[in-house]
């Protein structure tokens, strides 16, 4: 049986900002991981934290919970699959249970002062799947959505929610590994839908091996805000094939 919001309160890890909290991001780790192992892998790549002078930073940990690929073993997940494959029912009654637990943090942003146009919302693989579900089922305000090595199942709900959708949506940013065939396929298959029931999104792919870098680059300006949003792109030379090889966040001034 699936736990009540209720009864869930997230351990989470927070990188507060420089000056004055203005704005907030919500970074979701992949299956298996932690937000402390999501920010120390940022951190091993930026040789630092990940800092802004306005933007609190918040790495949330998905409770452990029974896991249908790892033979009901318990992991910190998310949500439940049915399979590691983008051709079958999503489950969605663990992943309802978990929306409702991000969005009991949220509303905890909102209500220290931080406006739900401010709180942008994404994550890594299942991290950003689990964001794309938050964001475009539950909260359509939010500033934006970025999922990086992520997919949704074909018959996704998130795309029943799009299509019931008649007002303005929060853009995507969607990028993963060039030499990944498999999310090259399933993002493919997810952006094409995407694109024709959101009004903007971006989609990249980059190498699998690159030197260290970190650059700004103008992704997209917005009435709601005073000045452009930019993404930032960090690549890190993969030398082993366990090795993340990049990351790309969000972020707005």
């Amino acid at each position: 049986m699936a736990a009540t919001s209720g009864s869930v309160r997230l351990h989470r890890c927070m990188v507060s900002p420089a000056g004055r909290h203005s704005a907030s991001l919500i970074f979701l780790h992949g299956s298996g991981d932690s937000g402390q192992g999501l920010r120390t892998w940022i951190e091993q790549v930026l040789n630092q934290d990940l800092t802004f002078q306005h933007i609190k930073v918040i790495y949330p940990t998905a409770p452990p919970r029974p896991y249908t690929p790892l033979k009901l073993g318990f992991s910190n997940v998310w949500f439940d699959r049915f399979q590691i494959s983008n051709d079958c029912p999503e489950h969605l009654e663990s992943i309802d249970v978990m929306c409702q637990v991000l969005t009991d943090l949220i509303d905890s942003e909102v209500k220290s002062g931080i406006k739900k146009n401010r709180i942008l919302v994404g994550g890594f693989s299942m991290g950003g799947c689990m964001a794309m579900h938050l964001a475009y089922r539950s909260h359509q305000d939010v500033a934006g959505v970025f999922a990086l090595s992520s997919f949704l199942n074909k018959k996704s709900a998130v795309y029943q929610a799009l299509q019931k959708s008649d007002g303005v949506l929060p853009e995507l940013f969607q990028c993963h590994e060039q030499e990944v065939q498999k999310f090259h396929r399933l993002l493919h298959h997810a952006t094409r839908l995407l694109g024709t029931q959101t009004h903007s999104i971006s989609w990249h792919h980059h190498p699998k091996r690159a030197d260290c870098a970190l650059r700004p680059t103008p992704l997209w300006s917005s009435d709601g805000l005073r000045s452009s949003r930019h993404s930032i792109q960090m690549q890190h030379h993969q030398e082993e094939e366990e090795e993340p090889p990049f990351f790309l966040i969000l972020f707005w001034e």
